[in-house]
């Protein structure tokens, strides 16, 4: 069997990582092939991080390029598509350059639909809000990364099915705690379009840092001018290199989301890599976060600041509770969130859509 995989982002987007290209080396290990593109490529992602703009003419040029990619291909059993093809275009766009009849398998690990239907732009909204809904209602399948994202997707694909982001349980392992003389890291990974959702916890992390023996580490936010004058934060370039060790230096992971409806379809990967090294959670009670965090097994919820503090605090002061949640959030990534959970589930929905495309 062979696939034509199309992703939206270079290897450095974090979604190109973990719902496609971890999987490649073990469906070939199956016999399935799968050749793979990007749209954007990594100095676009890079840009998002810098501040320096991607040029709209390059943009562009990306554009026809995943055209030529798709009308030029046509020994291929199966399209994998990571969101949608043709961002911000609409969905006859596609079936033009899907003209092959061949069946399309979509992955959607966040709630992509809200950005077009809850778009400020109402030219967007207009012309987008039901891109999905169309795309989906021809799709042969689609791999939703909760179930928030999956509810929505049935409503027009009848095989729709949760494929959780995932992480490389063989990797991504637990260390040794340091020392309890040792500042306490209160950790957060992710990007500066994730940054937003941690800024309104900045004056308690503040705080905790003057308070107590803690310091606040966060990796991959980019710049701004609110983080230059915080006392004990650490800023961490993102490097793909470093991210696992990034984790493993950190003792508590955080998660706050703004309750919204685009944040509720969001996948909870950091709690998953986070829980994968062993750590003990924070979290919003917002969407998949509600599925991943057990309440006081393998780590909190909180809403309030009065709530994050009280979690926090509760963790800082407590090392018996961090590491008893931070074991019990490793075994539910192993036997829920880990590579090798999913990747059978993935080989057997490609063989079996390829199987009903031939009959």
């Amino acid at each position: 069997m062979r696939i034509l995989a199309f992703a939206r982002y270079g290897p450095q987007a974090a979604s190109t990582r973990q719902r496609l290209l971890q999987y490649i080396p073990h469906l070939n290990a199956t016999g399935i092939e799968d050749e793979y593109h990007p749209l954007l490529p990594d100095a676009y992602v890079q840009g998002l991080a810098t501040g320096e703009p991607y040029p709209r003419w390059r943009v562009a040029r990306d554009y026809v390029r995943r055209a030529g990619q798709l009308l030029g291909k046509r020994h291929y059993d199966l399209v994998w598509v990571y969101a949608d093809l043709f961002p911000y275009l609409p969905a006859f766009a596609e079936r033009l350059v899907l003209g092959s009849g061949k069946p399309v398998v979509y992955d959607l690990d966040d709630a992509f639909f809200h950005h077009y239907g809850e778009s400020p732009n109402p030219v967007v909204r207009r012309l987008l809000e039901g891109k999905f809904a169309e795309l989906l209602s021809r799709a042969a399948a689609c791999g939703c990364g909760n179930s928030y994202v999956r509810d929505y997707a049935a409503s027009y694909c009848r095989n729709s099915f949760i494929l959780p982001t995932v992480v490389d349980t063989s990797i991504y392992v637990p260390l040794a705690r340091r020392s309890s003389a040792e500042p306490i890291v209160i950790g957060w990974i992710g990007s500066p379009t994730t940054w937003p959702n941690v800024r309104p916890l900045l004056p308690l992390l503040a705080q905790l840092c003057a308070e107590k023996n803690v310091r606040v580490r966060v990796v991959g936010a980019g710049r701004s001018a609110e983080q230059d004058h915080f006392p004990g934060l650490d800023l961490v370039e993102w490097s793909e290199a470093a991210e696992v060790a990034e984790v493993q230096r950190m003792d508590i992971g955080i998660m706050p989301l703004v309750d919204r409806p685009f944040e509720r379809g969001k996948s909870g990967y950091k709690l998953i890599q986070y829980m994968a090294c062993g750590l003990p959670v924070v979290a919003s009670p917002v969407g998949v976060n509600n599925e991943i965090v057990v309440e006081g097994e393998n780590g909190l919820l909180a809403t309030s600041m009065e709530e994050w503090r009280h979690a926090l605090t509760r963790l800082i002061l407590d090392p018996d509770l961090r590491s008893q949640m931070g074991t019990a959030g490793r075994k539910k990534a192993e036997t829920s969130y880990s590579l090798t959970s999913q990747v059978p589930r993935l080989v057997q929905l490609f063989r079996t859509v390829s199987m009903e495309d031939r009959q």
